[in-house]
């Protein structure tokens, strides 16, 4: 198995038979404690300044924010009201089958061994439509897995604004485009002028990468 999808199915190996609450759980702590290996900081604390800072920008103006990711949305909302003040009813993501049982006389949630949906690359549209039930104003992306979400942006009515985070940095962060195997940017790079989409260059254009940066 192969890209978001194999992953799940990893995910599925490892964390079947867990409640949704002790996954969340288990999911959290994680994040928060366990250091990335290139930054040594919490995982949780490993995000773009930027990012915050337009999240900000745009909640002070009266927009509302959402992540929507490939992730396991089970494993990204423990920790996105702490990291990016996005709260759990605001996270899009890919899910497993849950089911609710009664285990030792306590009603809960328990995760299935089968993926429920893979919100990638055509599944971000339809994830976008099921879990906010609006077509963004604004979206950004940073891999060809975005351009979908990233074309159901532009087509609405009005003013839109897309854009794609280029990591060029090497040396504050990772650079990595058309020939990685992980986040390839190639695509979005050819297709971005002739749509309106916006191209980030980390190297050139952020001053700062993470919070914890000098």
């Amino acid at each position: 198995a192969a890209g978001m999808k194999g992953l799940m199915e990893i995910i599925l190996a490892t964390h079947s038979g867990m409640s949704a609450s002790d996954f969340a759980q288990e999911a959290g702590d994680w994040l928060r404690t366990t250091d990335h290996p290139k930054f040594k900081h919490p995982y949780v604390d490993v995000i773009y300044q930027p990012q915050l800072e337009l999240l900000e920008y745009l909640r002070i103006n009266d927009f509302k924010t959402f992540i929507v990711s490939g992730g396991g949305i089970a494993f990204m909302r423990p920790v996105t009201k702490q990291a990016y003040g996005i709260p759990p009813e605001q996270v899009v993501g890919s899910s497993v089958v849950t089911e609710y049982k009664t285990v030792n006389g306590k009603q809960e949630l328990i995760r299935m061994p089968k993926i429920n949906f893979v919100n990638d690359k055509a599944g971000k549209p339809v994830g976008i439509d099921q879990h906010i039930g609006r077509r963004p104003i604004l979206a950004f992306g940073n891999s060809d897995s975005d351009m979908q979400m990233i074309e159901y942006a532009k087509a609405g009515d009005g003013r839109r604004l897309a854009l794609f985070v280029h990591h060029t940095d090497a040396g504050r962060e990772f650079a990595y485009d058309r020939k990685s195997h992980v986040g390839t940017l190639d695509k979005a790079l050819d297709q971005a002028g002739a749509n309106g989409w916006i191209i980030v260059d980390m190297k050139k254009d952020w001053k700062r990468i993470f919070p914890f940066s000098k």
